[in-house]
């Protein structure tokens, strides 16, 4: 496994360095497709198992993220590009990609919300995003979560 991340409360292990790609609208796509490729425009290249360890609570939990899984990159408000950066940020691709499976997939941690979105605030972290950015964007997926019935 590749250490991404690790501290005294989190570590985050990936068994590949995660391939994501772009994915284009071409010429002969059919409406349903250029729909599906415009709403989430980013693709998952290989299979990528991960590991997450939450040392606070002596957790461990393990999932795959499957090989071709399509996401939208970061869901980030237009009107907060220019504070935070696009939704299609390179820094935020795999933090992204990692929560939004999360949002998907609760029991792959227990229904603990607050556990992955600090996974998501230690992606981004590693990506390089300002002191500033993380906070913000912490806080704003902690919070629009518990509206989205997501509350342990």
């Amino acid at each position: 496994m590749i250490t991404w991340y690790t501290d005294s409360e989190l570590e985050i292990y990936f068994d590949i360095i995660p391939l994501v790609m772009v994915r284009y609208v071409k010429p002969d796509d059919d409406v349903n497709l250029k729909s599906e490729i415009l709403k989430k425009p980013f693709i998952s290249k290989k299979e990528l198992n991960v590991l997450l360890v939450d040392n606070i609570d002596t957790k461990r939990y393990e999932f795959s993220v499957m090989k071709n899984y399509c996401w939208d990159g970061a869901t980030i408000p237009r009107f907060f590009w220019r504070l935070i950066g696009s939704k299609t940020d390179s820094r935020f691709l795999i933090p992204s990609l990692i929560h939004d499976i999360l949002c998907e997939n609760h029991n792959y941690v227990d229904n603990d919300r607050y556990f992955s979105t600090r996974v998501f605030e230690r992606l981004l972290y590693v990506s390089g995003v300002n002191p500033f950015n993380r906070w913000l964007m912490f806080h704003s997926v902690d919070n629009f979560q518990k509206f989205c019935s997501w509350r342990k």
